[in-house]
């Protein structure tokens, strides 16, 4: 029982949506943790060393602390959980070391009543080796096999991770002489493999590459998102308790906007059932869910914000990069870039394609890309509405062919995003005046050097597609994806923006408008 060893009987709590640390079943609507455990309980029986990493808050900590209390109510393995976070980018060993067995003895204390190591006070004078000793000590006086799982353990840095790494090696080489931990499992964001950033640490760690004791392509594990189905129980236990019911289009928006994000569902359901709609005799609708989307993405809620710092990473800019002007991942991309994007799981793979993780994330990066710049454009949304209440879009593209003349084309070049700058200023400008009573929906055409935008203004829907004019092909190709768009929407009319960027023409020249017809379907192109 939770608290137990401090002798505190828990108190009985109304059951919510946990967007804060890990679940608890007498505090939060969750989901069995061992469902998405996947091979790591098999893992973990057959002794292997491994890591568990996914994205920022995806259930890691609480299907961590499920396995350790797993464990310890039967009578196969003895477990621990240690929390390095406390450590935080503590480059210096001795003052990191000295923290871990802290936290080392924090989880004995929890755990199990074994005590500390006779020599636990002289430990911290030999950094290189305490955790080493540390374990072999617990080990030998543990009554059963002991599996110990360290969390956030990637937040380690440089010596101090070094060593790390090194000396749970050197414990699994020897364990069939000396006692050692039976499993050790390695939780976080990132791949082992991206623990280390230097060549100096790679070169003092290559024997991570080996089977002995990390192999880190075959042993490597992540956590699944929810399912469909998995969403949809997730909100009924929240009508269970309450009778206030889900519509079948709003799980469907939820499961659309988030892909399974844990952290996601729950923010969106917890957004809408604690702040927006408290009255449970109120279904909740999809309408709901994208107000809530809404919120968590201005507000930027703890996991928004951690996501936003991410963007400024080198690793991660130069991939969204290219992925933001809807062009392939250059062959020059160091493929451990690609792999540790994808750890953070703000990308994932979809149909052989790597693609952003879901459709918040992908109107988060551009917004928050370009949030400066949207807060410092003086283009109020009434002036560009009709008295009908509806959207001028012409003269939306007429003001913008202005903006990007005098100051957009300059601007774009102060975002650190190269290749995709006139897409975010585009992307910017819109923003500013749809968030007046619209919204618009981005999808990154990857490999055709575009990006769709789908402008939704009072129930009125535009498309839009952004191009890089790169050749004389590329218009009248352009144009035919448009039709395609158009298409897939059921629209028979859109906008292209042409951007050309290499042009030697004056302003004059290159700012043009005109509209061509195919098939019934009008297509307005906006030179620039």
């Amino acid at each position: 029982m939770r608290n137990g060893i401090c002798g505190i009987l828990p108190v009985a709590m109304r059951p919510r949506f946990n967007t804060t640390g890990p679940c608890y079943a007498d505090e939060h609507y969750m989901l069995p943790p061992e469902r998405r455990l996947g091979r790591i309980m098999e893992l973990i029986e057959d002794g292997r060393y491994f890591t568990l990493h996914a994205g920022r808050q995806t259930g890691k900590t609480t299907s961590a602390q499920w396995l350790i209390d797993h464990y310890n109510a039967g009578e196969q393995f003895s477990a621990i959980w240690v929390d390095l976070q406390i450590a935080r980018d503590q480059p210096d060993p001795d003052v990191a070391f000295r923290v871990i067995l802290n936290k080392l003895d924090d989880g004995v204390q929890m755990h199990f009543p074994l005590g500390k190591p006779a020599e636990r006070d002289h430990l911290v004078d030999t950094p290189d080796s305490s955790v080493l000793r540390y374990l072999r000590d617990l080990a030998a006086r543990s009554p059963r096999p002991l599996v110990v799982v360290f969390d956030e353990v990637d937040c380690l840095v440089g010596k101090t991770m070094v060593s790390f790494l090194t000396q749970l090696r050197d414990g699994y080489v020897a364990r069939r002489k000396q006692p050692f931990a039976h499993s050790v499992v390695l939780v976080g964001q990132r791949n082992v493999r991206d623990y280390t950033l230097s060549q100096s640490e790679r070169n003092a760690v290559a024997w991570l590459g080996s089977a002995s004791p990390f192999n880190i392509t075959a042993e490597a594990t992540t956590l699944a998102a929810f399912t469909e189905a998995e969403v949809a129980e997730l909100l009924s236990q929240h009508t269970t308790q309450t009778g206030q019911p889900f519509e079948a289009e709003a799980v469907a928006k939820v499961v659309y906007l988030t892909e399974g994000h844990p952290w996601l569902v729950n923010a969106l359901a917890d957004q809408v059932v604690d702040r927006d709609v408290r009255d449970r005799r109120v279904p909740i609708t999809a309408a709901h869910i994208e107000a809530a989307k809404e919120t968590i993405i201005v507000e930027r809620r703890t996991h928004i914000d951690s996501l936003i710092h991410k963007l400024h990473d080198p690793r991660v800019k130069g991939l969204l990069d290219v992925m933001l002007a809807g062009e392939l991942i250059p062959g020059g991309l160091a493929s451990d870039d690609v792999d540790y994007t994808l750890g953070l799981g703000i990308i994932r793979r979809h149909k052989g394609e790597f693609v952003i993780a879901n459709p918040i994330y992908r109107e988060i990066i551009p917004r928050a890309l370009t949030w400066n710049q949207q807060h410092s454009l003086h283009h109020p949304t009434e002036w560009y509405v009709r008295t009908d209440g509806s959207l001028d879009l012409p003269k939306v593209m007429e003001r913008w062919q202005e903006f990007w003349r005098e100051d957009g084309h300059l601007a774009a070049d102060g975002f650190g995003y190269k290749e995709s700058g006139p897409h975010l200023m585009l992307t910017a400008f819109l923003q500013r005046i749809v968030n007046g009573g619209g919204q618009i929906q981005r999808e990154y055409g990857l490999g055709r050097g575009a990006l769709d935008l789908l402008i939704t203004w009072r129930g009125v829907r535009h498309a839009v597609e952004v191009k890089l004019k790169r050749q004389t092909q590329t218009e009248s190709r352009a144009v035919e994806q448009v039709l395609r768009y158009l298409d897939t929407l059921g629209l028979t009319e859109g906008w292209l923006i042409l951007f050309d960027l290499r042009s030697t023409l004056p302003w004059e020249q290159r700012l043009t408008q005109r509209t061509v017809e195919v098939l019934g379907k009008q297509v307005h192109i906006v030179g620039c």
